[in-house]
């Protein structure tokens, strides 16, 4: 089968408007910030929204930061990753929040909300959880890890969790 030349024209200029296309939408993605949108829908205890949308480009450098923590939480380390809370004025939270965290583990989370106050960031996660030792069953509850840049290096700074 022939192609005429105005056929092949108008191929090769749909497919390089496509190009440009895409590549204007990578461009417009690189310039907004990480959280592309929020459901209007929020939860009328805490006000975090629904849903959010996340850019797909963003510095996920936090997030690693913060999973790292979570998962070393979740995997009965936390003594370890609180032991400099365990030097200044937040000892006694440290503990409550280790006690806590072994009654209480966590199974899994999803990202929910995302706050910049440079150099803090706050990522509010939704957990699943297990209940008590002595109960069976799960629940699902929020808590927030807050993160600090020093020197380009995400910190964790705070845990707040309800248990």
């Amino acid at each position: 089968m022939e192609f005429s030349r105005t056929q092949v024209g108008i191929a090769a200029s749909a497919g390089v408007l496509l190009v440009f296309i895409f590549l204007g939408y990578l461009m417009w993605l690189n310039n907004q910030g990480p959280v592309l949108s929020r459901s209007e829908e929020r939860d009328p205890l805490s006000g975090i929204p629904n849903s959010i949308s996340l850019n797909p480009l963003r510095d996920r450098s936090s997030e690693r930061a913060a999973a790292k923590f979570i998962r070393a939480m979740r995997d009965g380390q936390c003594k370890d990753e609180l032991a400099q809370w365990e030097r200044d004025y937040r000892r006694k939270y440290a503990a409550f929040i280790c006690d806590s965290e072994a009654q209480h583990p966590l199974l899994s989370w999803e990202l929910v909300e995302w706050e910049d106050a440079p150099p803090l960031r706050i990522l509010h996660y939704r957990g699943k959880r297990r209940n008590t030792p002595g109960q069976r069953g799960t629940y699902k509850e929020l808590f927030s890890v807050t993160l600090e840049n020093r020197d380009s290096e995400w910190m964790v700074t705070k845990y707040d969790s309800m248990y």
